[in-house]
């Protein structure tokens, strides 16, 4: 591991490299290195203006790709956002190869991820008192998780209209600005266009707390259906009650294991809506997403 320094930001790669060439964005203020894709984000201040900046290619430690993947998984997922045309989800500046590096550039989005797992070990596990933004989501009124939940139908039932399939969606997507009460889908990286197949198994992506049975499967088709589980998944989370054993024994058994109707927030219609979209049995789940959706609002 060798520590690379911006500004007074330092991040952890297997290599060092001169990131100076990120200073006419402004001045660094902070950096998201622990990830998977082979990307680090960086956050750059000028003045007021605030913008995101990806870059693949740079060999981060926590990375599960090598370097060129990351690369041209960066250089696919740019085509997404420009083709996701939807007001809750960021905004790309531009894109553009800089060395051996790949980087896209985006709006800086304020508020907090739903799913913060950098800070699992560096805050929580340390001191109870202190709430991650999962938490203070599930303590926010019905009325404003209902608003998210709807954000997250819209964007899904676009995403299916534009024929594309969302693969790794999950809560750490989202973004929730707890002053503004405004939800932003942050990643959709991995998106595809349809057809889908399950070409990795149980390795295929996605958190294994929300993950569809077939999304453990080899040569599964990932569809819209699977999107209708992942989303059901999602809102159970949003409104039903977990304890971390239920937690643990959905990483233990490969599967989702919904709450008991004893630790829902809201009523049993909508609870039987969300146990239909989350059917192990694809055939049983709906259609489509917009078919959910029309559910979910009509009870």
């Amino acid at each position: 591991m060798i520590l690379n320094t911006l500004d007074k930001v330092s991040f952890r790669l297997n290599e060092y490299h001169d990131f100076s060439w990120l200073k006419k964005y402004g001045t660094a203020f902070t950096v998201f290195d622990e990830t998977g894709s082979g990307c680090i984000g960086i956050g750059m201040r000028n003045n007021d203006k605030k913008v995101f900046c990806k870059i693949a290619g740079v060999n981060p430690v926590f990375a599960e790709v090598p370097p060129q993947e990351s690369i041209e998984a960066l250089k696919k997922a740019v085509g997404v956002y420009q083709d996701l045309h939807h007001s809750n989800l960021t905004k790309l500046i531009e894109h553009y190869p800089y060395n051996q590096f790949y980087v896209a550039v985006f709006e800086w989005e304020n508020g907090d991820c739903l799913f913060d797992h950098w800070n699992f070990e560096k805050y929580y596990s340390k001191n109870s008192t202190i709430k991650s933004p999962k938490e203070k989501f599930y303590e926010l009124p019905i009325k404003e998780r209902l608003q998210t939940a709807d954000v997250l139908f819209s964007f899904l039932k676009l995403a299916a209209e534009k024929g594309y399939t969302a693969v790794d969606f999950y809560d750490g997507s989202i973004i929730y600005d707890f002053e503004t009460g405004i939800t932003v889908i942050c990643d959709v990286d991995l998106f595809m266009k349809r057809p889908v197949v399950n070409t990795m198994g149980e390795k295929w992506w996605g958190t294994k707390r929300i993950k569809a049975p077939e999304e453990y499967i080899l040569g599964a088709e990932i569809d819209e259906q699977t999107n209708v589980f992942t989303l059901g998944a999602i809102l159970f989370d949003f409104f039903g009650s977990f304890s971390n054993e239920d937690i643990e024994k959905r990483y233990r058994e490969n599967r989702f294991v919904p709450c008991s109707i004893e630790c829902w927030q809201l009523d049993e219609v909508k609870y039987r809506v969300l146990m239909k979209a989350v059917n192990p049995d694809r055939s049983k789940r709906y259609q489509t997403i917009s078919q959910f959706w029309d559910s979910w609002k009509a009870n």
